[in-house]
C-alpha cells in the first residue's frame, strides 16, 4: 500500500514515456499517476482535467487497482453445505491459500468473497442474500459444486434451490462433490484472473438486475417473509 501511495503522489513528468520525450516546461514538480502520462495524442500543454478523463492513464490505475484485489481476497466464514469441510484444509498448513492472497473474514462489512458450499436451502437463501447485499463492493460469489448448478442430488427435493445463479451473481463455479482443496485453490485462481482483467462484475450485475434477482426470491418464499431493502 506504501508503495502505491508512493507511485501515485510521488511520479514525476521528466522522463521517457512511451518512447517519446515529455518535458514540461519550468522546474522539475510533483504529480499524481494521471498528470505523469501525456493523452495518446501525444500533446503537451494538456489540463489536468483532460490527463484524468485519458483513457491510457486510466488503463493504468486500473490495473494497479486491480492487481492489489486480487492478492487481497477476504472470505466470509460461512459455510452453506457440505462443501463447508472442504475449507479447513484449504487454508491450513497443507495447502496454506494464504500464501496465494487468500484470507478468512469474520463478518460481512470485511468480507469480499461468499463461497456456497453445496446444497442451498429456501430457509438459508434468505440469509445468504441479506449477508451478500451486506458484503461491500467489490464483492464475488463462488459456488461448489452441482448442487449451485442444478440441485446436484437435491434436485427434486422442494426445500432446496436448483439454480443459485436465479438469486445470486455466481462468479466462479467449482466442480466437484465435493472439490478437493486443489480444486478450490484452481478456483480461486480463476477468480483472481477474472479479477484482474476487470471481468468480475457480478457486484454491478446484481445492482443492475435488482428486481430481477429478487423476483425470483419471491417466487420460491411467496409473501411469507419480506426482505429489507438494500442497503447500498
Amino acid at each position: 500500500m506504501a508503495a502505491v501511495f508512493w507511485l501515485s503522489r510521488t511520479c514525476t513528468c521528466n522522463g521517457i514515456l512511451r518512447g517519446k520525450r515529455y518535458q514540461v516546461k519550468g522546474k522539475r514538480k510533483k504529480y499524481d499517476i494521471f498528470s505523469c502520462f501525456p493523452p495518446s495524442g501525444g500533446q503537451r500543454g494538456v489540463k489536468k482535467q483532460d490527463m484524468i478523463n485519458d483513457k491510457n492513464s486510466q488503463k493504468i490505475a486500473d490495473f494497479i487497482k486491480n492487481w492489489a484485489r486480487k492478492h487481497s481476497i477476504w472470505v466470509l466464514a460461512y459455510g452453506t453445505g457440505c462443501g463447508a469441510i472442504e475449507i479447513p484444509p484449504t487454508m491450513t498448513s497443507r495447502y496454506d491459500a494464504e500464501r496465494l492472497g487468500v484470507r478468512g473474514a469474520a463478518t460481512p462489512r470485511q468480507a469480499d468473497v461468499l463461497l456456497i458450499t453445496g446444497y442451498l436451502t429456501t430457509k438459508t437463501l434468505k440469509r445468504v442474500i441479506r449477508v451478500y447485499e451486506q458484503m461491500q463492493d467489490p464483492k464475488y460469489v463462488i459456488g461448489f459444486g452441482s448442487c449451485t448448478i442444478n440441485g446436484g442430488m437435491y434436485y427434486d427435493s422442494y426445500n432446496t434451490i436448483k439454480v443459485l445463479d436465479k438469486y445470486l451473481p455466481v462468479d466462479v463455479y467449482i466442480n466437484g462433490c465435493m472439490p478437493r482443496p486443489e480444486a478450490v485453490l484452481a478456483g480461486f485462481g480463476k477468480l483472481q484472473q477474472l479479477i484482474a482483467d476487470g471481468k468480475a462484475n457480478g457486484a454491478k450485475k446484481y445492482k443492475e438486475d435488482h428486481e430481477y434477482y429478487r423476483g425470483n426470491l419471491r417466487k420460491i418464499i411467496g409473501n411469507k417473509y419480506e426482505m429489507p431493502l438494500y442497503n447500498w
